[in-house]
C-alpha cells in the first residue's frame, strides 16, 4: 500500500537521503533511506539536511521504493554548512592550535544573525592559552553573544553546554560549526559519549586540522526522544567566500553586526558606511574608540562591506 508521511532528513551522500519518519505507525519504518524527486533539480532545489520533507513509499515493497516527493517550507536555510530549520548555531573557535581568524567567526555569527538563527561561542582549548581566550571571550561578549570557555580538564563548560541543549524545543536543530582542527568533534564526544566522532590532528605544515567531518549529519539531543531537539556535526571549513555565494546583500550587512544597533542612525550623515569615517562623523567608529564595539569585529564588518560593494557594482 502506498504511503506518503512526513520525515527530516538526517544525512545525505551523493543524492540519498536518510530520512527520519515523524511518529511513524507500527508498519512505517523509523528510518527511510530515499532519493529526490527529479523535478527538484530542473526547479534548482536541492534537500538540505535538516529539511522537513513529504516521502511516499509502499510499505509492501523493500525500502528502497520510497522517494522524497516534496520539500516543506523552511524557517532558514544556510549555504555553508548545508543545513536547513537551523534555530541555533554555536561557532566554536580555538585559543590556540590553530589560532582563530576573526574574519571567520565573524562571517559565520554575521550569516547566523541574518538568517534569524541564535548564535553563541564556544571557545575551546582554553587551557592552552587562557589569556588569549579571554580576549576572545571579551569580544564576543561585548558583541551580545553567549560565550562557552571549554577545557578538558573544566567539566562546568560542558555540563552548562548540556543543559542549554537540553532545553531547546522539541524540532529545535542546534549546529556545530567552526575551522578545522578546533576540537568539535571532540568537543561533541564530550557532550554525547556514545557518539565516538573521528577526530583528527593538526597539520604541522599548515597548522591547520586535516578535515575529520565529511558530511553533515543530524542526531537526536536525547536519544530516548527521537522526535525533540537535533544536533548538527558538520565538516569543518576556514573560508566562507562571500564574493562567490549569495549569503547576504550588502544592504543587509549592518543588521548582521547586532552590537551595532545601538548606534543606527546616530551618525552625522545619513549615508554614512561605517567603514571610514572619523569619530565625530561615524558613531560606530566613535563606539569602536570608547570601547564599546570590539576593534577586530568593525573590521570584519569593514572587510565584508568591501566584498559586499565590489560585488553589488559588478552586477548592478
Amino acid at each position: 500500500m502506498e504511503k506518503i508521511v512526513t520525515a527530516r532528513i538526517i544525512s545525505g551522500v551523493g543524492g540519498l537521503y536518510t530520512v527520519q519518519v515523524s511518529v511513524p505507525d507500527p508498519q512505517t519504518p523509523r528510518l527511510l533511506h530515499c532519493p529526490a524527486r527529479g523535478v527538484f533539480r530542473h526547479a534548482d532545489q536541492k534537500p538540505l539536511v535538516g529539511d522537513l520533507v513529504t516521502v511516499r513509499f509502499d510499505d509492501t515493497a523493500p525500502n528502497d521504493t520510497a522517494v522524497i516527493r516534496e520539500i516543506l517550507p523552511r524557517v532558514s536555510a544556510l549555504i555553508r554548512p548545508p543545513l536547513a530549520n537551523v534555530t541555533h548555531l554555536f561557532v566554536i573557535l580555538a585559543a590556540a592550535k590553530p589560532c582563530p581568524v576573526a574574519e571567520t567567526v565573524d562571517k559565520l555569527l554575521a550569516i547566523a544573525v541574518h538568517n534569524g538563527i541564535r548564535a553563541g561561542i564556544v571557545i575551546t582549548k582554553s587551557d592552552l592559552a587562557p589569556q588569549e581566550a579571554e580576549q576572545y571571550a571579551a569580544v564576543y561578549r561585548l558583541a551580545g553573544f553567549p560565550v562557552y570557555l571549554s577545557s578538558p580538564s573544566d567539566p562546568e563548560v560542558v555540563a552548562a553546554l548540556q543543559t542549554a541543549l537540553s532545553a531547546l524545543p522539541d524540532g529545535s536543530i542546534a549546529a556545530f560549526a567552526g575551522a578545522s582542527g578546533v576540537g568539535k568533534s571532540t568537543l561533541l564526544n564530550r557532550l554525547f559519549p556514545g557518539l565516538e566522532l573521528a577526530t583528527g590532528e593538526i597539520s604541522r605544515r599548515i597548522d591547520r586540522g586535516k578535515h575529520t567531518t565529511r558530511r553533515v549529519d543530524l542526531y537526536p539531543v536525547d536519544p530516548d526522544r527521537p522526535d525533540g531537539a537535533f544536533f548538527a556535526d558538520t565538516p569543518g571549513f576556514s573560508l566562507l567566500d562571500f564574493a562567490r555565494f549569495d549569503f547576504f546583500a550588502l544592504e543587509d550587512l549592518f543588521d548582521s553586526f547586532p552590537d551595532f544597533a545601538p548606534y543606527r542612525g546616530q551618525c552625522r550623515y545619513a549615508d554614512c558606511t561605517h567603514t571610514g569615517e572619523g569619530i565625530s562623523e561615524c558613531a560606530i567608529a566613535r563606539a569602536v574608540a570608547e570601547g564599546k564595539v570590539a576593534p577586530s569585529r568593525h573590521a570584519s564588518y569593514i572587510s565584508l562591506y568591501r566584498i559586499l560593494k565590489e560585488k553589488k557594482n559588478r552586477y548592478d
